[in-house]
């Protein structure tokens, strides 16, 4: 089971800095190789290499929890080409995933989704990203507590952030009138995409039973 707070006899302050976000100056060093080299690595589901972009097709980045359930939910789309998970939206090169749950890469875990957008709008991944998980919990999903589970879209163009804008700000009232609280997702110019280890890549696919639930609302983008 991944992290669901404090274990007994751990001192709070330890899990409430893990809630709070590391400065550059005090994040991990990190390393200069990547953990993973994509180039070598193909999809378990798609048979597609994790990283190609072919001609004509677009890339999205979606944070939304533990990125072994969202890469699921993207990669079983029509029109989605490749998936990959990783880090992103931190400070720390090449980061573990050790390091990632210390909180002090500042990265969240990140899906990286390759589409074709004639066959699938970045605004149908959008609705996807936002009814499957809480947007509104902040720096967890569920019983999930860390930096790294918060909720982000990292925008590879201004296009692609003012969708995520606007589908946000559509979706709040909507969150709103069933209870829920401010939607706190960042939309963010993508920066560096690090690839998680292979074993993280479609974790789902090779371990059906794994640990991993989805936190949708159940509120619908209409």
């Amino acid at each position: 089971m991944r992290n669901a707070g404090p274990a007994p006899g751990v001192h709070t302050d330890v899990f409430t800095d893990k809630l709070r976000m590391i400065t550059p100056q005090s994040a991990l060093p990190g390393r200069d190789r990547p953990i993973l080299t994509p180039g070598t690595t193909f999809h378990e589901v798609l048979g597609t290499p994790i990283d190609a972009v072919p001609d004509g097709a677009e890339v999205a980045y979606f944070a939304l929890g533990c990125f072994w359930g969202a890469e699921k939910l993207f990669w079983q789309l029509d029109g989605v080409l490749t998936t990959a998970v990783g880090y992103q939206g931190g400070y720390t090169p090449n980061p573990t995933y050790e390091e990632v749950c210390s909180g002090r890469t500042g990265h969240a875990e990140t899906v990286r989704v390759v589409f074709d957008p004639r066959r699938i709008s970045y605004d149908a991944l959008l609705r996807v990203f936002l009814e499957n998980h809480d947007p509104t919990q902040g720096m967890r999903q569920g019983n999930d507590h860390g930096t790294q589970y918060r909720s982000a879209v990292y925008a590879t163009d201004p296009g692609q952030a003012d969708a995520a804008r606007r589908a946000i700000a559509e979706y709040q009232p909507r969150l709103t009138a069933s209870g829920y609280g401010t939607i706190t997702t960042e939309v963010l110019p993508a920066g560096p995409f690090h690839f998680a280890e292979r074993y993280h890549q479609q974790y789902l696919d090779k371990n059906p039973n794994g640990y991993c639930p989805v936190h949708a609302t159940g509120v619908t983008c209409g």
